[in-house]
């Protein structure tokens, strides 16, 4: 099961040009210094977004902030699997993710 789910998410990242999915136990994507999206070990999706898009989007689906590993990913939202059907949907939000930590200052 965790392996069909990751093709999924290695789909939906490979639909963005601009950056590639890392790591292999814990597969994410990152630039600028900060992690924007995780795959976690309960085959679950989390994106990073600004807190006024992230409060927008916990408001607009049927989701909620994304935990991993236990533990509370700030900034990040679960992606609901009724929603993974859409990859081109998921690619634009992804891509507006990569945009928001592009703005932030580097690490």
């Amino acid at each position: 099961m965790w392996e069909e789910k990751l093709k999924i998410y290695d789909q939906l990242v490979s639909k963005c040009s601009r950056f590639q999915r890392k790591g292999k136990t814990m597969p994410y994507t990152s630039a600028n210094g900060y992690m924007f999206s995780l795959f976690n070990k309960d085959c679950e999706i989390g994106i990073r977004f600004s807190k006024e898009v992230q409060q927008k989007y916990i408001a607009e689906f049927p989701t909620t902030i994304y935990k991993s590993y236990g533990a509370v990913m700030k900034g990040y939202i679960l992606i609901p699997e009724s929603m993974w059907d859409d990859l081109d949907t998921l690619a634009n939000y992804l891509d507006k993710s990569y945009d928001y930590v592009m703005s932030l200052e580097p690490k």
